[in-house]
C-alpha cells in the first residue's frame, strides 16, 4: 500500500449481496485503507437480500468524487435501486471522468450501464446481465476479475479474493487513466 492513506466508499442500498459489501469492507480496513459506506442518507440502515444490516456512514450527496480514491459497488439487487437515484449515477460517472478506481461486482454492472461508462471497455459481471453490459458498450468477458484502466469488475462472491487483490493493487498504484482513453 502506498504511504498515503487511501479513502474508499462502498455504495449501499437495500437488497445488497452480503459478502460483496462486507468482504471488501473488512479486507480494505485490514490493509489500512479508510473505508466507509455511502447510502442515500447518512445514518440510514440498509438490509441485505437476507436481512443483514449495514448503516450508511455518509449520504451520497454529501460526498464528492474528490473526497475518494475509489468506490466499491456491490451486487445483489441494490444496484437496480442505486441507479434510480442521480447521486449514485453521477458519482460513478464523475469518478470515471477523474480516472479514479471503480470496482463493481456481480449485478453492479447495472449502475455502470446507467452511468454510461462502459463504451469500449473490457468488463465482466454476473452472467444474467451480460446482455445489459454489452448493450451499454462493454466488451464482456467471462473472467473472475477484469481490470480495464480504472475499472475493476468481477462476476460473483467466489471472485472476491481476485477482486480485492485488484482493488488493493489499484489503490497502491494510484490514479490510472482508463484504457479506452489510451486508445
Amino acid at each position: 500500500m502506498a504511504s498515503e492513506r487511501r479513502r474508499v466508499g462502498i455504495l449501499v442500498e437495500d437488497f445488497y449481496q452480503e459478502l460483496e459489501v462486507w468482504y471488501p469492507l473488512l479486507r480494505l480496513r485490514e490493509a489500512g485503507v479508510e473505508v466507509f459506506t455511502l447510502g442515500l442518507q447518512a445514518g440510514t440502515t440498509y438490509k441485505s437480500k437476507l436481512g443483514y444490516p449495514v448503516k450508511a456512514d455518509h449520504g451520497i450527496d454529501d460526498i464528492s468524487p474528490t473526497d475518494l480514491d475509489a468506490i466499491v459497488i456491490p451486487g445483489g439487487w441494490a444496484p437496480d435501486y442505486m441507479r434510480r437515484h442521480p447521486g449514485f449515477v453521477n458519482l460513478v460517472r464523475e469518478m470515471n471522468v477523474l480516472h479514479k478506481t471503480i470496482a463493481a461486482i456481480c449485478h453492479a454492472g447495472w449502475l455502470l450501464c446507467s452511468a454510461d461508462i462502459l463504451h469500449g471497455r473490457r468488463a465482466t459481471s454476473f452472467f444474467s446481465i451480460k446482455a445489459d453490459m454489452i448493450h451499454a458498450g462493454a466488451k464482456w468477458v467471462d473472467e473472475a476479475c477484469v481490470v480495464d484502466g480504472n475499472l475493476i469488475t468481477s462476476r460473483t462472491p467466489e471472485d472476491l479474493p481476485a477482486f480485492c487483490q485488484a482493488l488493493l493493487a489499484a489503490l497502491a498504484a494510484g490514479v490510472r487513466e482508463p484504457a479506452a482513453a489510451r486508445r
